[in-house]
């Protein structure tokens, strides 16, 4: 594995690490509002500052961790599942199946993924739960269509024919001769995905869509800070940071993933 890899394995595991240990590692409460800390810069008391609350930005930075990204890996996996069940049925069955189902795919990947987002979470309630569902409606159809083309491939090989001639059912022949054979593929889209739904998680928190105030998510940090930008740049900053970080991470790791696996994944 490329440098670049083994770096971003360490930075996720440290980030998650992190935010996940925030109820014991948090200095502070990060939903108790002080107002004679409001707007203090970084300082030893409070290593990232605090905001205009005068609540602790480090302590919510890590508590914002946990929430943006389960979000996104519990997102990333629901796609994956979906997509994968959906891909192996039209890749497989063929015909008619295959023509109705790559026709609702194309009409969710014409639209614009971010805008569809944003059309569910208006939906719906806001909340956690809701950018999820959101993440997960746009973003299983790229899993289908790219299961879909690798099983057509492998459909009519020597292994699948001599499981029908001994009988198996398609529902054996689909889960466990043929699924086996997309884990290399859905393993290096999922971490491509990742990348893309830490930033749309935190894009549909900083819209208001998602965890609501006092619950910390990077993206909500991100947009309830945004007019002390000038005066205060560290309350927008860290979560804004840490937003950038974590996505090229997942991304610096899909792209060695499939430089590993030589696959060929836009």
């Amino acid at each position: 594995m490329r440098k670049a890899g083994k770096v971003s394995i360490a930075l996720l595991f440290l980030i998650t690490a992190l935010s996940f240990s925030a109820p014991f590692i948090s200095p502070y409460d990060p939903d108790k509002i002080d107002l004679d800390s409001i707007k203090e810069p970084p300082s030893p008391q409070h290593l990232l500052g605090t905001d205009s609350k005068g609540r602790d930005i480090l302590s919510r930075v890590l508590y914002g961790g946990r929430i943006s990204i389960s979000v996104a890996i519990m997102a990333t996996f629901l796609s994956m599942g979906i997509g994968m069940v959906v891909g192996l049925c039209s890749g497989y069955f063929g015909g008619k199946i295959d023509t109705g189902i790559m026709a609702f795919v194309d009409l969710i990947l014409s639209f614009p993924v971010f805008l569809l987002a944003i059309g569910i979470s208006i939906l719906l309630p806001p909340g956690i739960y809701t950018v999820m569902i959101a993440i997960t409606a746009v973003g299983w159809a790229s899993f289908a269509r790219l299961v879909r083309g690798h099983i057509l491939t492998v459909k009519e090989t020597t292994f699948v024919e001599s499981a029908r001639a001994l009988g198996c059912s398609q529902i054996r022949i689909l889960f466990v001769h043929l699924m086996p054979q997309c884990i290399p593929l859905l393993l290096v889209m999922m971490g491509l995905k990742l990348g893309g739904c830490i930033l749309t998680e935190a894009s549909l928190s900083f819209l208001g869509l998602g965890a609501q105030p006092p619950t910390a998510t990077w993206g909500g940090m991100v947009s309830a800070n945004r007019s002390y930008i000038s005066s205060a740049p560290w309350m927008v900053l860290f979560p804004g940071v840490m937003i950038a970080i974590t996505a090229l991470c997942f991304n610096t790791l899909g792209d060695v993933l499939r430089d590993r696996y030589g696959l060929k994944i836009e």
